[in-house]
């Protein structure tokens, strides 16, 4: 049995939004924790769905889940004071109903919400040989270490470095030996599940991860996840969220002095684009943008 673990009984501080936590914030019309959870409902080898949410928004992450139809619900359990708190009271939650000691846990906080398939299934995988997996991303910066943010004296080999994701899969055996170890020993506030294993002198399993697979937790990473989830929405033609654009974008190249190519259909048809003079592509509606020979062409509802 495979169950995703959701922690989502954060407030949000660093977001900077006091009225609403940051997994609920919408983007393309759905809350992130929504976005998340549907990657999970969605994959065929996932069989529950367990999240720790803040107490006071249970009820309304509730009327979410029925509102946008999400499948494999099995529990939602109160968040605690720290993200460990909530996974533990997740992973209580989900040994209720595991099976057996080899059943897999995919921990995974509730604002990625660029998760994909493919790294949904390396976890499984990397779970079921190793017993723990943790996707990483290699460090493209170079790191410091610095004790008061402003002075410096030590560095670390930019190679060695990695960036941890989640989901963090483990076994369920794993998962319970090490939360009880943790509590005997006073371990109270790891940052993470992999850390909490490397705290108790435990190795984890490395696997790459993705670098789209953001973690939303500043304004700066909202920012990002909307310019990356409507890129990846329009980038094909898609339907506009919003009922403004049939189609965002479409770039054409132009090489010789005129080029007439056949643009991409809309509401009131397909659209021919006949004139290039001085690097500009026109056309009666919409409008071009020259950029060293690339024309973004932008479709309007009629």
């Amino acid at each position: 049995m495979i169950t995703a673990m959701l922690f989502a009984g954060g407030s949000g501080v660093r977001m900077e939004s006091s009225d609403l936590p940051k997994q609920f914030l919408e983007v393309g019309g759905k809350p992130i924790i929504i976005h998340t959870m549907e990657h999970f409902s969605k994959h065929p080898l996932v069989d529950a769905i367990v999240v720790a949410c803040k107490s006071d928004w249970i009820g309304y992450l509730k009327d979410l889940i029925v509102r946008f139809n999400v499948q494999k619900v099995r529990a939602i359990v109160p968040g605690g004071r720290n993200g460990f708190d909530s996974i533990h009271n997740g992973v209580v939650a989900t040994a209720e109903f595991s099976l057996s000691g080899d059943d897999l846990i995919l921990i995974c906080d509730g604002v990625r919400p660029m998760l994909s398939e493919k790294l949904i299934t390396d976890c499984i995988n990397h779970t079921r040989i190793h017993k723990t997996a943790v996707p990483v991303t290699p460090s493209i910066d170079s790191l410091l270490y610095s004790t008061d943010g402003e002075t410096c004296g030590k560095s670390y080999a930019r190679n060695t470095m990695f960036i941890t994701q989640a989901p963090q899969g483990y076994t369920m055996e794993r998962i319970l030996w090490a939360h009880q170890e943790a509590y005997k020993r006073g371990i109270l506030n790891p940052i993470s599940s992999s850390e909490l294993f490397i705290e108790l002198g435990e190795k984890v399993h490395l696997f790459q991860g993705e670098r789209f697979n953001i973690k939303v937790t500043t304004p700066e990473d909202l920012i990002t996840l909307r310019a990356q989830f409507y890129y990846e929405n329009y980038k094909n033609c898609s339907s506009c969220n919003d009922g403004v654009l049939r189609r965002f974008s479409r770039v054409f190249m132009c090489k010789g002095r005129k080029r007439e190519r056949t643009g991409g259909t809309a509401r009131n048809g397909v659209y021919r684009f006949s004139e290039h003079r001085r690097g500009r592509l026109r056309r009666s509606c919409g409008s071009s943008h020259r950029r060293q020979g690339c024309y973004l062409v932008r479709f309007r509802y009629r």
